[in-house]
């Protein structure tokens, strides 16, 4: 069997549990109001990039993939 499918599968996996976290840890872990986060608020325009939540979001993946390969 091709490892394309399965990587498919894998990544399709990947991105529903990080949707569910940001969905439900969001409110346990306060996700994408970090300070730093940027949001500009005006009358009928909301400007909203989570710089810091997605700096945090990037180590901890680096670490659990680090972690998997010296495991692995």
């Amino acid at each position: 069997m091709s490892p394309i499918p399965k990587m498919l599968i894998f990544m399709g996996a990947v991105l529903l549990a990080v949707g569910l976290v940001w969905h439900f840890g969001g409110r346990l872990f306060n996700l994408g109001r970090l300070p730093g986060d940027i949001v500009v608020e005006r009358e009928n325009f909301k400007f909203y990039f989570p710089i810091v939540t997605s700096i945090v979001i990037s180590v901890v993946l680096s670490l659990i993939l680090y972690l998997f390969r010296l495991f692995r």
